[in-house]
């Protein structure tokens, strides 16, 4: 049986710690809890900036992997693992995620990688969502939304020991 999950509220605090000793300012905004972006959606009213969603994925050969992409993006799963010669993509079970990520499902985000400390999880962002400034996800728990700009992102995630490939995620057909 996995070990449980810290409290949202530990969860959120250990974010703050790591993003003010990087010296990144962000913006966090409370609201109802959100599973799906459609709730988001539904909630966050005139929230400027970009909005994500994001794919905890694993491989056919066991890889594990993240990728943020623009809200709207219908990603295509087997074109992206053909573009960036994976084996097949499937979706991570909750167990790993919180194994893993340390974050339950509907609060994954790229923050969640700083609990990745043994570099797992390979991450892949979408080019069409860092064009957007702030850059707006849950900051480890998914009652809060938090903006940070594209740079200060990229800075966050290249801190945790990731190295994120920025690429135009390909469309899924129909």
């Amino acid at each position: 049986m996995p070990a449980p999950l810290p409290p949202p509220e530990l969860r959120e605090a250990r974010l703050a710690g790591r993003l003010a000793e990087l010296g990144i300012a962000v913006t966090s905004h409370e609201h109802a809890p959100v599973f799906t972006v459609e709730e988001a959606q539904a909630l966050r009213g005139s929230l400027p900036g970009g909005h994500a969603k994001n794919l905890f994925l694993k491989d056919k050969k066991g890889g594990l992997w993240l990728v943020v992409a623009e809200e709207a993006r219908k990603v295509g799963l087997n074109a992206l693992a053909r573009l960036v010669g994976a084996p097949r993509f499937s979706f991570g079970s909750p167990a790993l995620l919180g194994e893993v990520l340390g974050v339950p499902p509907g609060s994954v985000s790229p923050f969640a990688l700083m609990n990745d400390t043994a570099g797992k999880v390979r991450v892949l962002l979408d080019e069409a969502l860092l064009a957007l400034d702030p850059v707006n996800f849950h900051p480890l728990r998914n009652d809060r939304t938090t903006a940070i700009s594209p740079f200060h992102l990229l800075r966050f995630i290249r801190a945790t020991g990731h190295a994120p490939v920025v690429l135009a995620l390909p469309e899924a057909d129909g």
